[in-house]
């Protein structure tokens, strides 16, 4: 490593050296291509980026998508980045004060939610400043590609798994690179939330999980969707290419609504676009379970889910909605059908996967987020720990779910989620405790 003035520093890695910006009390190597790949095949990893060192100051591109509903209560899921099919890039964010020569940091890698159809590994919800200084880890957020571009294929005409593989991708680079920014190949922690704490899960079951890291955070999964996806995978890719006109030309939201319809008679249209089971890089759904249990004694767990997952997405049924301004009894119906869906489709899963994964002989720790804005009618609901853990509170704050909360609420909180996810990438699970109002953790998965 080398300083070329105040305001840059070269690093220099296996694919080329690496210019990355100095911003204060962090550096940032920004939008780093990880591998490359043309629409509809699987990613090639780079063997150089070139002569010159690489300029890393642009926040990686997003990969398309369609704008989402609700922008008022989750965000815009581009965060304004740039859209490009090229979207297999990286941002490594570490202190600046940390030398390459000191003794390595924690790496914690990010792999963003939503539900594999929006969201980008740079937006600034996912800015991880916060997380570095205060836990003295180094961060790695990951862009791949999602819904049709990344999720639909059959495996013999258009290869399946095409995010996940990306996903895989950005690890393998990580493991053969960060150390030339000051991080340690061998304390690198997995870490997701929704559809990335899925991809999480799928990521454990690959060949070779274990050389790629060795902790892992799932925060949220929707685990009521792994399962199922086989029996729809040839549906969904024949309706993709149904939309595919004129050489393939692709009008993204036309197929993503044909391929969602294409899902809508499984359990899995809750989350139409995943990976599918017997596709390259995965094991057919039955032999999931026994690569679960495989790597187990290998990678220590933290998994969990907020309280009242299912309130964020209530709002969007018409019916219910309505339902919910009946004085007394629409709270109560409210209540009920969150209670219902939060434990089917997260936290009873949740539960079962983490006594499995105990007994396959895996360290463990479950938790409850329970923070909520007072007097907030979304609740505990899903996604509202990301900001936390990222240290983003002041970009969250004017979304719905935190309306109610004060700046010193939300910055007290984040400081006590970003100690237990960071202690867990260090290695200090002993030090995960329960903080009153704000999160639940058990120690283990029991009965």
């Amino acid at each position: 490593m080398t300083s070329d003035d105040r305001r840059t520093r070269v690093f220099t890695t296996s694919v080329g050296d690496i210019e990355a910006a100095v911003d204060g009390d962090i550096v940032r190597a920004a939008g780093v291509p990880y591998a490359h790949a043309d629409r509809f095949e699987k990613p090639r990893a780079l063997s150089h980026l070139g002569s010159d060192p690489f300029p890393a100051f642009e926040a990686s591109p997003a990969c398309p998508q369609v704008p989402t509903e609700a922008l008022e209560v989750i965000g815009d899921q581009t965060g304004g980045l740039p859209q490009s099919e090229h979207c297999q890039r990286l941002t490594v964010t570490l202190p600046a004060d940390h030398g390459t020569a000191e003794e390595p940091l924690p790496v914690m890698v990010w792999i963003h939610g939503g539900s594999y159809v929006s969201g980008a590994g740079d937006l600034p919800l996912y800015d991880p400043r916060s997380l570095v200084l205060q836990e003295r880890v180094i961060v790695v957020t990951v862009t791949y590609r999602l819904g049709v571009l990344g999720y639909v294929g059959d495996g013999v005409e258009r290869p399946a798994n095409l995010g996940l593989l990306d996903q895989l991708a950005a690890f393998r680079w990580v493991q053969a690179n960060i150390a030339a920014f000051g991080g340690d190949p061998a304390r690198v922690t997995a870490f997701g939330q929704s559809a990335g704490a899925d991809a999480v899960l799928h990521l454990m079951a690959t060949d070779g999980a274990a050389s790629l890291f060795s902790r892992a955070i799932v925060q949220s999964a929707p685990l009521r969707t792994i399962r199922g996806r086989a029996g729809i995978g040839a549906a969904m890719n024949a309706a993709l290419d149904e939309t595919l006109v004129d050489g393939g030309d692709l009008d993204l939201a036309v197929a993503q609504a044909a391929v969602a319809r294409a899902a809508q008679k499984s359990p899995v249209a809750l989350m139409a676009f995943g990976p599918q089971a017997g596709q390259d890089p995965l094991p057919n759904e039955n032999a999931m379970r026994e690569r679960w249990a495989d790597v187990a004694p290998d990678i220590p767990l933290l998994i969990g889910t907020t309280a009242h997952e299912a309130r964020l997405f209530l709002p969007l049924v018409p019916a219910l909605n309505r339902v919910s301004r009946v004085p007394l009894l629409g709270p109560l119906v409210v209540a009920l059908v969150d209670r219902a869906l939060t434990t089917w489709v997260y936290s009873g899963p949740a539960r079962a996967f983490a006594r499995a994964y105990e007994r396959a002989g895996g360290e463990v720790v479950r938790f409850t987020f329970r923070w909520r804005a007072p007097r907030n009618a979304f609740g505990s609901s899903h996604a509202i720990e990301v900001p936390f853990v990222f240290g983003s509170e002041d970009v969250a704050s004017g979304l719905a779910p935190y309306a109610g909360a004060t700046a010193s609420d939300l910055d007290r909180t984040g400081v006590l989620v970003r100690t237990a996810w960071g202690h867990f990438a260090h290695g200090r699970t002993d030090a995960l405790r329960s903080a009153r109002g704000v999160i639940a953790f058990r120690r283990t998965a029991r009965p």
